[in-house]
């Protein structure tokens, strides 16, 4: 009776979860080396979670189209490009975006192609009159203007998305 009173009260054991650790850059595949090519100097600062991610990616990168593969390539280049507080920006936004409603959704990414399709200068005199709008903003019939807020018609409004809000749609 002693015995099983002390295997009831004993705690319960915890099982820490959590991503198993993954290989160091020494350790990849050539294949994988040659596709995660521009993360090799920040390979060994990333966390396990991050490694997982782009070992997924680089599974996935041979069943890619060309120009899906290209594209994959220069989202690497440019993410390594950006500070923590950047890429942390990017993940934030991106989550945001995938909360959106489908139609929410369509309407930033129309707003995003007609800014991509702006000439350089364009993109550049929208960031510094600081008139790009939020692309997570939402459309201008769920917001009511506020005294202090620009009008439906006002060209804050219907300003374009910047480009850092775009990364977030396609690094992820």
């Amino acid at each position: 009776m002693a015995l099983a009173a002390s295997v009831v009260a004993a705690p319960p054991t915890t099982a820490i979860i959590g991503t198993p650790p993954q290989p160091d850059w020494v350790q990849l595949s050539a294949p994988q080396k040659s596709i995660l090519a521009p993360l090799a100097k920040d390979w060994s600062k990333m966390d396990n979670i991050g490694r997982k991610k782009w070992l997924g990616i680089a599974e996935r990168y041979p069943a890619m189209k060309q120009d899906e593969q290209q594209r994959m390539q220069e989202r690497m280049r440019e993410w390594v490009g950006l500070t923590p507080e950047q890429r942390a920006k990017v993940r934030d936004t991106y989550k945001d975006f995938k909360q959106l409603p489908p139609e929410q959704k369509k309407l930033v990414k129309q707003k995003w192609e007609a800014y991509s399709s702006l000439p350089a200068e364009e993109k550049q005199r929208l960031r510094d009159t600081g008139k790009s709008a939020r692309l997570l903003a939402p459309p201008p019939e769920a917001a009511a203007p506020t005294s202090d807020s620009p009008s439906r018609g006002s060209p804050e409004n219907n300003a374009l998305p910047t480009p850092s809000a775009n990364e977030a749609t396609r690094n992820q």
